[in-house]
């Protein structure tokens, strides 16, 4: 009688493809949506409504307080670093003078012993020669520096005596970081942007909300679509119309304030834990079987 192969399929000392495809083994994919993303007009920090937005030459928006108490932050850290280190610097100087003027006065001691010591010394290859070419009753000195050190010396196993191993301090960086993308930022390369507001009377009457439009061809912007903001003069349109008037005309549309391909900064999407960044808003899910247990075990999601 032939075997039901679709129904025991659990008997093997291997999983099976219809097995894993149960599991849940591979990677799984879901596409983030709209309520997913940060909000465009939501600052990289505080993740509500920005107040004085301030850009980033990468496209990190900001509002005006919060990056300037972090930036503050930043130098107040990079200042208490410099100050540990320079005090680190200073202890090692001082420990390696007391090194010296130690190894001196030993070596002037060991000079003194060996001219005005009773026993003389010794020219034949029987007799052993300690570090300081002493002999015998000579290496009476050295002894006593290692019944020193062997009291002075640490026990792991011994909680009160454990030593501990020093901590170095690396020379850190004098450069502010962005919050965000963790690139160099400086206050001066910061730009401020400005989003026109929609004041139809259609839209006043139907919600309270500030929403913004694109000047030129009147889209209401939202975090699905792609922003471009003027480093020049600040103002924000779609990259639609960036990409069809200003990168050919180099003049904004708004002020006329006249600008070059350097000038358009496009703005990032995303922003929270659980959301990507860039056009590829996908989360991924790797999941791989647990070591006989039958059950699949989910590694966290890495960030597209």
């Amino acid at each position: 009688m032939p075997q039901r192969h679709s129904k025991n399929n659990n008997d093997l000392a291997f999983f099976t493809y219809d097995e894993k495809r149960k599991l849940g083994y591979g990677t799984q994919k879901e596409r983030l949506g709209r309520d997913s993303i940060k909000p465009f007009d939501a600052c990289c920090l505080c993740l509500k409504p920005f107040i004085d937005p301030l850009c980033c030459q990468k496209g990190h928006v900001f509002c005006k307080e919060c990056i300037l108490e972090c930036l503050l932050a930043q130098k107040k850290d990079i200042q208490r670093k410099l100050a540990a280190h320079a005090a680190q610097l200073k202890q090692e100087k001082e420990e390696e003078e007391e090194r010296l003027t130690l190894q001196k006065a030993r070596e002037l001691d060991a000079f003194d012993q060996q001219n005005h010591g009773a026993v003389p010394q010794y020219s034949d290859k029987n007799h052993t020669r300690d570090k300081n070419g002493f002999h015998g009753a000579n290496s009476v000195k050295v002894t006593s520096y290692e019944e020193e050190a062997l009291r002075n010396m640490k026990a792991f196993w011994l909680p009160s005596a454990t030593p501990e191993a020093p901590v170095k301090v690396e020379a850190p960086s004098t450069s502010t970081v962005c919050p965000e993308g963790n690139e160099k930022l400086k206050l001066k390369t910061l730009f401020p942007i400005h989003l026109t507001e929609d004041r139809s009377e259609q839209k006043k009457s139907k919600s309270l909300d500030k929403t913004y439009i694109c000047p030129s061809c009147k889209v209401t912007l939202t975090n699905t679509m792609s922003l471009v903001a003027l480093s020049s003069c600040g103002h924000v349109f779609c990259k639609k119309c960036a990409g069809k008037f200003m990168a050919v005309d180099k003049v904004c549309l708004v002020c006329n304030k006249g600008c070059k391909d350097r000038n358009l900064v496009p703005l990032e999407k995303g922003g929270t834990g659980f959301a990507g960044h860039g056009d590829h808003l996908e989360a991924t899910d790797f999941k791989h079987l647990g070591s006989g247990s039958g059950l699949g075990l989910v590694r966290p999601a890495m960030k597209t």
